[in-house]
């Protein structure tokens, strides 16, 4: 992912966490991102698209955080869902990962969203804590993490 990509994606991001498969309370941050963010990210982090005959179809971030690689912010396209690439992106975040040395790789996903959960689970993560949002009384997001190095 580069720079230039920043609007493009920003607006894929925003497209793929409205069309999720239900609504979430809070609303995810990511239907405000805009490119600004985007290119922020990249000079902390880094990330990487997914591209079918020129059409951005996926993206995904991350960054170094905590002992590991934190990943954020995977989107696919709607009508692309399904098709294996946000698996070819969480391999992608992976390979990164083990290229910079680092032990694992984490991220989180709102509870109640299961098709989530289990694209994760079947990429190897498991879920190691709950969190609340701020304000909200019960768990609100799941962390899950994935050993890269044993």
């Amino acid at each position: 992912m580069a720079p230039d990509d920043a609007a493009a994606v920003a607006a894929l991001i925003r497209t793929a966490f409205a069309a999720q498969s239900l609504v979430t309370d809070p609303l995810p941050s990511a239907l405000r991102v805009t490119a600004a963010d985007v290119t922020a990210h990249l000079r902390d982090g880094g990330g990487v698209v997914a591209e079918v005959r020129g059409t951005l179809v996926g993206s995904a971030m991350w960054a170094e955080q905590e002992g590991g690689l934190y990943f954020s912010r995977l989107a696919v396209a709607p009508d692309w869902r399904g098709r294996g690439i946000a698996k070819a992106l969480v391999a992608a975040a992976e390979a990164e990962g083990r290229r910079m040395g680092l032990p694992r790789i984490h991220l989180s996903t709102r509870i109640p969203l299961l098709d989530n959960r289990r694209l994760f689970a079947a990429c190897g993560f498991v879920e190691t804590t709950r969190e609340a949002h701020p304000g909200y009384a019960e768990p609100t997001s799941v962390h899950m993490e994935k050993r890269l190095i044993d």
